[in-house]
């Protein structure tokens, strides 16, 4: 029988305090980015603010208020805004995909076109202090939101995104095997295994709910410095 320990739909959860760090066009926030192959969804728990997207049908401002759950497709650049310390609760699809590399921050063309500048320019560094860390983070953000705020001015910005996409989709090519095999043991895992209830239930076989079992589970991390803001992460 086919078998899936992990969260409903092979989705992944985590906390954040979105960044109150002020911006060079005056906002708060965090580090515009896409996903290639995974949507997310929002669900607003505290304070105020907006996710600001870019999608081949132009720039659109979503207030986020408490209650607020609001999602996108892979392909939307997104800039979460804060304007009173806000919290979401951040549902991920295809759980570890992001982790391992899903995400491609808005950095200016000449980043994009080399992986190593691209990877010097967001990497954070390891072991150093906390304010170190902090401001390589917000370093990596400023330089995304130029990258971002190039593509809204740009004279062709439906052009400029798709030569955005391409470029973003050349970086993580080398990565797409293992990002296979993830979703493979994540979110297909877990279709597959509803499938295979649906089946043995359509033949009075309920064999599989004997076997239901409780799982609960504490963050992991605390506060680690994520593109949008502070995470709580959940292993």
């Amino acid at each position: 029988m086919s078998t899936y320990d992990g969260l409903p739909g092979g989705v992944a959860v985590s906390r954040l305090r979105v960044y109150d760090w002020p911006a060079a066009d005056g906002l708060r926030g965090g580090t515009p980015h896409v996903h290639l192959a995974c949507s997310e969804g929002y669900v607003v728990t505290h304070g105020r603010g907006a996710v600001h997207t870019l999608t081949a049908s132009g720039h659109r401002v979503t207030p986020l208020v408490p209650g607020t759950v609001a999602w996108f497709a892979p392909g939307t650049i997104h800039r979460l805004v804060d304007e009173d310390g806000l919290r979401i609760t951040v549902l991920m699809q295809n759980g570890g995909l992001p982790e391992a590399g899903d995400a491609v921050l808005t950095l200016p063309p000449e980043h994009l076109a080399d992986p190593e500048a691209y990877a010097a320019a967001t990497a954070l560094p390891a072991g150093a202090p906390p304010q170190e860390r902090a401001r390589a983070a917000r370093a990596r953000r400023d330089l995304a939101l130029e990258g971002y705020l190039a593509l809204r001015a740009a004279p062709d910005p439906g052009e400029a995104l798709a030569a955005f996409h391409r470029a973003a989709a050349a970086l993580v090519r080398p990565r797409l095997a293992e990002w296979r095999e993830r979703w493979a043991r994540g979110a297909r895992a877990a279709a597959d295994a509803t499938g295979e209830q649906l089946d043995r239930l359509a033949k009075g076989d309920v064999s599989h709910l004997a076997e239901a079992v409780v799982r609960a589970e504490e963050p992991s991390e605390h506060g680690r410095l994520g593109m949008c803001g502070w995470l709580d992460v959940y292993a």
